[in-house]
Protein backbone atom coordinates (compact mmCIF):
# COMPACT_ATOMS: atom_id res chain seq x y z
CA UNK A 1 0.00 0.00 0.00
CA UNK A 2 0.99 3.65 -0.13
CA UNK A 3 1.01 6.65 -2.43
CA UNK A 4 4.73 6.78 -3.10
CA UNK A 5 6.48 10.10 -2.61
CA UNK A 6 3.69 12.64 -1.99
CA UNK A 7 6.12 15.51 -2.57
CA UNK A 8 6.57 14.36 -6.19
CA UNK A 9 4.15 14.82 -9.14
CA UNK A 10 3.88 11.03 -9.47
CA UNK A 11 2.82 10.61 -5.84
CA UNK A 12 0.26 13.42 -6.09
CA UNK A 13 -1.15 11.82 -9.25
CA UNK A 14 -1.63 8.52 -7.37
CA UNK A 15 -3.40 10.44 -4.58
CA UNK A 16 -5.63 12.25 -7.11
CA UNK A 17 -6.64 8.97 -8.80
CA UNK A 18 -7.30 7.37 -5.39
CA UNK A 19 -9.63 10.24 -4.37
CA UNK A 20 -11.57 10.25 -7.66
CA UNK A 21 -14.40 8.29 -6.02
CA UNK A 22 -13.65 9.00 -2.36
CA UNK A 23 -14.19 11.96 -0.03
CA UNK A 24 -11.62 10.83 2.53
CA UNK A 25 -8.56 8.56 2.77
CA UNK A 26 -10.54 6.11 4.92
CA UNK A 27 -14.26 5.90 5.68
CA UNK A 28 -16.85 8.63 5.32
CA UNK A 29 -15.65 11.28 7.81
CA UNK A 30 -12.35 13.13 8.32
CA UNK A 31 -9.95 11.05 10.44
CA UNK A 32 -6.33 10.69 11.48
CA UNK A 33 -5.76 8.91 8.15
CA UNK A 34 -6.45 12.21 6.37
CA UNK A 35 -4.18 14.06 8.82
CA UNK A 36 -1.28 11.64 8.16
CA UNK A 37 -1.51 12.05 4.39
CA UNK A 38 -2.16 15.81 4.59
CA UNK A 39 0.99 16.33 6.66
CA UNK A 40 3.05 14.40 4.10
CA UNK A 41 2.18 16.90 1.35
CA UNK A 42 4.34 20.00 1.03
CA UNK A 43 1.52 22.25 -0.21
CA UNK A 44 -1.72 22.41 -2.24
CA UNK A 45 -1.78 20.05 -5.24
CA UNK A 46 -1.90 21.74 -8.68
CA UNK A 47 -5.31 22.72 -10.05
CA UNK A 48 -5.34 19.97 -12.70
CA UNK A 49 -5.38 17.38 -9.87
CA UNK A 50 -8.87 18.50 -8.89
CA UNK A 51 -9.73 15.51 -6.66
CA UNK A 52 -6.56 15.90 -4.59
CA UNK A 53 -6.99 19.68 -4.41
CA UNK A 54 -10.62 19.38 -3.32
CA UNK A 55 -9.60 16.94 -0.56
CA UNK A 56 -6.62 19.08 0.50
CA UNK A 57 -8.73 22.24 0.89
CA UNK A 58 -11.39 20.34 2.82
CA UNK A 59 -8.93 18.76 5.28
CA UNK A 60 -7.12 22.10 5.66
CA UNK A 61 -10.35 23.53 7.07
CA UNK A 62 -9.94 21.12 10.02
CA UNK A 63 -6.48 22.52 10.90
CA UNK A 64 -7.45 23.52 14.45
CA UNK A 65 -9.41 20.32 15.05
CA UNK A 66 -7.06 17.72 13.57
CA UNK A 67 -5.89 16.40 16.94
CA UNK A 68 -9.49 15.58 17.87
CA UNK A 69 -10.36 13.76 14.62
CA UNK A 70 -11.19 10.07 15.13
CA UNK A 71 -8.88 7.16 14.52
CA UNK A 72 -5.23 6.37 15.22
CA UNK A 73 -2.55 7.77 12.95
CA UNK A 74 -0.60 5.00 11.24
CA UNK A 75 2.52 4.97 9.09
CA UNK A 76 1.97 6.68 5.75
CA UNK A 77 2.60 3.45 3.87
CA UNK A 78 -0.48 1.90 5.50
CA UNK A 79 -2.79 4.14 3.43
CA UNK A 80 -3.57 4.29 -0.26
CA UNK A 81 -4.15 1.84 -3.11
CA UNK A 82 -3.37 -1.76 -2.25
CA UNK A 83 -1.37 -2.36 -5.45
CA UNK A 84 1.01 0.56 -4.84
CA UNK A 85 4.48 -0.17 -3.46
CA UNK A 86 5.28 1.60 -0.21
CA UNK A 87 8.30 3.85 -0.87
CA UNK A 88 7.95 6.04 2.22
CA UNK A 89 10.78 4.29 4.05
CA UNK A 90 8.49 3.01 6.78
CA UNK A 91 7.61 -0.23 5.05
CA UNK A 92 10.60 -2.22 6.32
CA UNK A 93 10.16 -1.03 9.88
CA UNK A 94 6.46 -1.74 9.86
CA UNK A 95 7.07 -5.19 8.45
CA UNK A 96 9.58 -5.93 11.20
CA UNK A 97 7.13 -4.73 13.84
CA UNK A 98 4.44 -6.95 12.37
CA UNK A 99 6.77 -9.94 12.48
CA UNK A 100 7.51 -9.28 16.14
CA UNK A 101 3.81 -9.21 16.93
CA UNK A 102 3.25 -12.44 15.01
CA UNK A 103 5.74 -14.22 17.31
CA UNK A 104 3.25 -13.79 20.13
CA UNK A 105 0.22 -14.49 17.98
CA UNK A 106 -2.46 -13.40 20.44
CA UNK A 107 -2.60 -9.64 19.64
CA UNK A 108 -3.71 -10.08 16.03
CA UNK A 109 -6.19 -12.78 17.00
CA UNK A 110 -7.70 -10.59 19.72
CA UNK A 111 -7.97 -7.64 17.33
CA UNK A 112 -9.63 -9.84 14.72
CA UNK A 113 -12.16 -11.12 17.25
CA UNK A 114 -12.82 -7.57 18.44
CA UNK A 115 -13.28 -6.34 14.85
CA UNK A 116 -15.63 -9.24 14.14
CA UNK A 117 -17.68 -8.44 17.25
CA UNK A 118 -17.93 -4.76 16.27
CA UNK A 119 -19.03 -5.66 12.73
CA UNK A 120 -21.73 -7.95 14.06
CA UNK A 121 -22.98 -5.27 16.46
CA UNK A 122 -23.09 -2.64 13.71
CA UNK A 123 -24.84 -5.03 11.35
CA UNK A 124 -27.47 -5.72 14.01
CA UNK A 125 -27.92 -1.99 14.60
CA UNK A 126 -28.24 -1.42 10.85
CA UNK A 127 -30.86 -4.12 10.47
CA UNK A 128 -32.76 -2.69 13.44
CA UNK A 129 -32.78 0.77 11.89
CA UNK A 130 -33.95 -0.62 8.55
CA UNK A 131 -36.90 -2.23 10.28
CA UNK A 132 -38.06 1.13 11.60
CA UNK A 133 -39.87 3.70 9.53
CA UNK A 134 -37.27 6.16 8.19
CA UNK A 135 -37.50 9.74 9.34
CA UNK A 136 -38.44 12.40 6.82
CA UNK A 137 -35.28 13.92 5.33
CA UNK A 138 -35.49 17.59 4.37
CA UNK A 139 -33.99 18.17 0.92
CA UNK A 140 -33.50 21.13 -1.38
CA UNK A 141 -32.92 21.55 -5.10
CA UNK A 142 -30.27 24.18 -5.82
CA UNK A 143 -29.29 25.76 -9.14
CA UNK A 144 -25.77 27.19 -9.10
CA UNK A 145 -24.12 29.68 -11.43
CA UNK A 146 -20.37 29.12 -11.58
CA UNK A 147 -18.50 31.88 -13.41
CA UNK A 148 -15.04 31.51 -15.00
CA UNK A 149 -12.35 34.17 -15.23
CA UNK A 150 -12.57 34.72 -18.99
CA UNK A 151 -13.46 33.18 -22.33
CA UNK A 152 -10.22 31.13 -22.35
CA UNK A 153 -11.11 29.13 -19.23
CA UNK A 154 -11.45 25.39 -19.90
CA UNK A 155 -15.13 24.95 -19.02
CA UNK A 156 -14.99 21.15 -19.28
CA UNK A 157 -12.24 21.10 -16.67
CA UNK A 158 -14.17 23.60 -14.53
CA UNK A 159 -17.21 21.34 -14.52
CA UNK A 160 -15.04 18.29 -13.75
CA UNK A 161 -13.65 20.12 -10.71
CA UNK A 162 -17.13 21.08 -9.50
CA UNK A 163 -18.45 17.52 -9.86
CA UNK A 164 -15.40 16.17 -8.02
CA UNK A 165 -16.83 17.65 -4.82
CA UNK A 166 -18.44 14.78 -2.94
CA UNK A 167 -20.27 14.77 0.35
CA UNK A 168 -22.86 12.71 2.14
CA UNK A 169 -26.22 14.22 1.18
CA UNK A 170 -25.02 15.83 -2.09
CA UNK A 171 -26.11 14.63 -5.55
CA UNK A 172 -25.11 16.49 -8.72
CA UNK A 173 -27.62 16.77 -11.56
CA UNK A 174 -27.80 18.24 -15.04
CA UNK A 175 -25.74 21.18 -16.25
CA UNK A 176 -25.38 23.55 -19.19
CA UNK A 177 -23.25 26.46 -20.36
CA UNK A 178 -25.03 29.82 -20.47
CA UNK A 179 -23.60 32.83 -22.39
CA UNK A 180 -23.00 35.92 -20.27
CA UNK A 181 -21.37 38.20 -22.87
CA UNK A 182 -18.07 38.87 -24.64
CA UNK A 183 -17.71 35.20 -25.51
CA UNK A 184 -17.77 34.17 -21.85
CA UNK A 185 -20.05 31.35 -20.68
CA UNK A 186 -20.94 30.37 -17.14
CA UNK A 187 -21.63 26.87 -15.88
CA UNK A 188 -25.18 26.41 -14.62
CA UNK A 189 -25.44 23.17 -12.64
CA UNK A 190 -28.20 21.55 -10.59
CA UNK A 191 -27.76 19.64 -7.35
CA UNK A 192 -29.96 18.11 -4.66
CA UNK A 193 -28.81 18.35 -1.05
CA UNK A 194 -29.94 17.09 2.33
CA UNK A 195 -30.43 20.30 4.32
CA UNK A 196 -28.92 18.96 7.55
CA UNK A 197 -25.72 17.82 5.82
CA UNK A 198 -24.91 20.23 2.98
CA UNK A 199 -25.30 24.01 2.80
CA UNK A 200 -24.61 26.66 0.17
CA UNK A 201 -21.73 28.06 2.23
CA UNK A 202 -19.93 24.73 2.07
CA UNK A 203 -20.56 24.46 -1.68
CA UNK A 204 -19.28 27.98 -2.30
CA UNK A 205 -16.15 27.40 -0.22
CA UNK A 206 -15.22 24.21 -2.03
CA UNK A 207 -16.13 25.39 -5.54
CA UNK A 208 -14.26 28.71 -5.30
CA UNK A 209 -11.22 26.80 -3.98
CA UNK A 210 -10.60 25.85 -7.63
CA UNK A 211 -9.33 29.38 -8.13
CA UNK A 212 -7.49 28.66 -11.38
CA UNK A 213 -10.86 28.12 -13.07
CA UNK A 214 -13.56 29.69 -10.88
CA UNK A 215 -14.06 33.43 -10.39
CA UNK A 216 -17.26 33.19 -8.33
CA UNK A 217 -20.34 31.11 -7.50
CA UNK A 218 -23.92 32.32 -7.06
CA UNK A 219 -27.16 30.57 -6.11
CA UNK A 220 -29.51 31.07 -9.05
CA UNK A 221 -32.45 29.14 -7.56
CA UNK A 222 -33.19 27.38 -4.28
CA UNK A 223 -36.29 25.23 -3.79
CA UNK A 224 -37.36 22.94 -0.97
CA UNK A 225 -38.33 19.45 -2.09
Amino acid sequence: MGFGDLKSPAGLQVLNDYLADKSYIEGFVPSQADVAVFEAISGPPPADLCHALRWYNHIKSYEKEKASLPGVKKALGKYGPADMEDTTGNGATDSKDDDDIDLFGSDDEEESEEAKRLREERLAQYESKKAKKPALVAKSSILLDVKPWDDETDMAKLEECVRSIQADGLVWGSSKLVPVGYGIKKLQIQCVVEDDKVGTDMLEEQITAFEDYVQSMDVAAFNKI
